[in-house]
């Protein structure tokens, strides 16, 4: 008897280990459950911006459950912070692993734009004043690398084959992750002023 119950406890332990972590690991989750948990927005953390429909969702759920602290930060931060006031330099929000870059430009044009692409982070995007076009592709859709990737600025720059220009105001907020191919900048009609920040959050 005493055999038995040893059996049955191991075998409860084994799918307790395996079988629940199983359906807790976003990797695994069906599409309706990601766009569940997506769609809910608890992920926000309280920030009333809508994310743009570009938002890889499998990734997003992937990268905040491996780094939930960091993604919860930069959204707080977003949520809690006086964007009209920041100023143009960095600021750190946890040292490397989230920091904010503000800017404040004149919106561009299309030939004065190119398109982006980073390992190390993903980018948070945000309008806070003005408009602009973000265009965004796949890296399916890469053309041609213009300028080699640079591990001092994570960044690298391409052409791509197909493209769509998103319209980024104050009411969205775009992610793009290293497989998202952006272009920012770009005039929505007129070139006019942009006050924007870019939230950096590392993703090793």
């Amino acid at each position: 008897m005493q055999n038995l119950f040893s059996k049955i406890m191991v075998v409860t332990v084994f799918l307790g280990l395996f079988g629940c972590n199983g359906s807790d690991d976003p990797s695994t989750w069906s599409e309706k459950k990601i766009d569940e948990w997506f769609e809910k927005g608890d992920w926000l953390n309280g920030w009333q911006v809508q994310p743009d429909a570009t938002t890889n969702r499998k990734e997003m759920v992937i990268s905040y459950f491996k780094h939930k602290e960091r993604w919860d930060k930069a959204f707080q931060w977003l949520k809690n912070t006086d964007l009209q006031n920041l100023g143009k330099a960095r600021i750190d929000i946890d040292g490397d692993n989230v920091y904010a870059l503000p800017s404040e430009y004149i919106s561009k044009n299309e030939e004065d734009t190119r398109f982006e692409a980073h390992e190390v982070y993903a980018d948070i995007q945000y309008v806070i004043s003005g408009k602009e076009l973000i265009g965004v592709t796949p890296k399916s859709e890469l053309n041609e690398i213009t300028e080699p990737y640079n591990p001092a600025g994570d960044i690298v720059f391409m052409t791509v084959n197909n493209f769509k220009d998103c319209p980024a105001n104050p009411d969205k907020v775009f992610v793009l992750f290293p497989d998202d191919l952006h272009r920012p900048g770009l005039k929505d009609g007129e070139n006019a002023p942009v006050k924007k920040v870019v939230l950096k959050v590392k993703l090793n």
